[in-house]
């Protein structure tokens, strides 16, 4: 049943949020992200000790997409 709506005002939508308004039949959001980090770099915890004297991240990618958004339904 379609629906009749007034007025909307958005403020703000997130980086992985979805808008809509009456009927939906499929909602998917997608996203894509890539991270470099470098040696010890997701430590977590107490009283970590880290030594890295010569660290080094390799940031070089051939690919030319890693991984594609088009069509993922």
């Amino acid at each position: 049943m379609p629906a009749i709506v007034g007025a909307v005002n958005v403020n703000s939508i997130g980086n992985s949020g979805i808008f809509h308004i009456g009927d939906v039949f499929q909602m998917s959001p997608t996203s894509v992200a890539k991270t470099f980090a470098g040696a010890g770099s997701f430590n977590t915890g107490d009283a970590i000790t880290v030594s890295n004297t010569n660290s080094q991240t390799n940031t070089y990618d051939q690919d030319v997409a890693d991984q594609p958004v088009a069509l993922n339904a």
